[in-house]
């Protein structure tokens, strides 16, 4: 029996622009809301013209293939409307009626300038759930400023402690992250913040508005790290791919690659020693308990680098696999699509257009028992369903 999807029926307003908000709606539409994606005449949303790389080498259709518009947009309708004009900021008010959520990331006041901010459409529609999303939040010196998911990564913290100590000349220095995270846990943190704010509705029968920060999310998602600081003042510095926490916790160099480890126990610890041939290493006085291990971690560190180098990436793998010691390889994208667990849980969804090509395209990781994820369906084409919008909410 096919469940409708959990969201179905709710109607969402996509005035965002490039990744944290599309992604924010995007995940709403996966769950099966209703979201038009109001986009610039002529142009569309910036992503569009973000290519190469494109799905496809059609050249009179160059907006419709942007690998990076495909990446936060399936799902969703598009209409055009100018709001610099009459007539596309009625259209936006016209259908801000009947919306259940409005996102947008405009620059501070840039909407209000229009009668599209919070204030003017809450009166109409004092049911609309309006959140917004900026670089730096809608109060503070710095909310006038654009912000970009590395600009953020900087500010925040985030490459303060990522790469690897550049002092003798060999590290990285600071490093931003290789995907963009603060955009993406922003669309996360922004997709929770709507969704709490539909269920407070249900009793208070009011929207409200959201005021989402890139640089907020990035503090906030400095976690430990972040309060080790503020408990001790001391400021972290940057270990590479080694935790601070544990020991041994590092990538390690085989014969024929590279392996991540995590040994999270003492008694992991002494197991992971026999696994790789160096049971002595765990009877060491000076590597016994966690502490001691990080205490002497230049030390130990050597000593396993020399027993990593004498095996395989699968022979260390499998080795540890039979102790219960958490390892992998560190994976290419080409190795990552052919995980045989990535294959099992269906990471990779086949999207068939109109013209019968088919798309690759990653799936959302939501696994629900009863309600369907609708995250197999096209990006739109730029003003698609303008006309069906103009006469009113187009029926899904």
């Amino acid at each position: 029996m096919t469940h409708l999807p959990a969201l179905h029926g709710l109607k969402v307003i996509d005035l965002s622009r490039v990744l944290a908000g599309p992604l924010a709606a995007q995940i709403l539409a996966d769950l099966g809301a209703d979201v038009l994606k109001i986009e610039r005449p002529g142009k569309g949303d910036d992503t569009r013209e973000w290519a190469p790389p494109f799905l496809s080498h059609t050249a009179d259709e160059a907006l419709e293939n942007s690998i990076y518009f495909w990446a936060c947009n399936r799902g969703k309708k598009s209409l055009t409307a100018d709001i610099g004009m009459d007539a596309g900021r009625e259209l936006v008010r016209r259908l801000a009626l009947h919306a259940d959520v409005l996102i947008e990331n405009y620059k501070v006041g840039t909407l209000a300038r229009y009668s599209l901010d919070y204030e003017t459409l809450s009166k109409d529609n004092p049911r609309l759930i309006y959140c917004s999303i900026t670089g730096f939040g809608q109060t503070g010196p710095y909310r006038q400023k654009p912000g970009y998911d590395t600009i953020v990564q900087a500010m925040g913290g985030l490459m303060s402690i990522t790469g690897s100590d550049a002092s003798d000349g060999g590290g990285t220095g600071p490093t931003k992250s290789g995907v963009a995270v603060a955009d993406q846990m922003t669309a996360l943190y922004s997709s929770v913040a709507i969704l709490a704010a539909l269920q407070e509705r249900q009793s208070s029968g009011l929207g409200q508005a959201i005021d989402m920060s890139l640089l907020d999310v990035q503090v906030a998602s400095l976690t430990n790290i972040g309060l080790n600081f503020l408990a001790t003042g001391k400021v972290p510095v940057r270990q590479g791919n080694r935790l601070s926490t544990v020991y041994p916790s590092d990538t390690f160099r085989c014969s024929d690659g590279d392996i991540m480890l995590i040994v999270g126990n003492d008694e992991q610890y002494r197991r992971f020693c026999d696994a790789m041939g160096v049971p002595e290493l765990a009877i060491d006085a000076r590597f016994t308990s966690n502490a001691s291990r990080l205490q002497h971690v230049n030390e130990l560190d050597p000593l396993l680098r020399q027993a990593f180098g004498r095996m395989t990436v699968q022979d260390c793998q499998k080795a540890l696999d039979s102790v219960g010691v958490p390892a992998a390889p560190i994976n290419n994208l080409e190795a990552v699509f052919k995980d045989p667990q990535v294959v099992a849980r269906g990471m990779v969804r086949t999207t068939v257009r109109e013209d019968g090509s088919k798309v690759r395209s990653l799936a959302n990781p939501i696994r629900m028992s009863r309600s369907t994820v609708m995250d197999n369906r096209v990006a739109p084409k730029l003003g698609e369903h303008t006309d069906l919008a103009a006469q009113g909410w187009p029926k899904p």
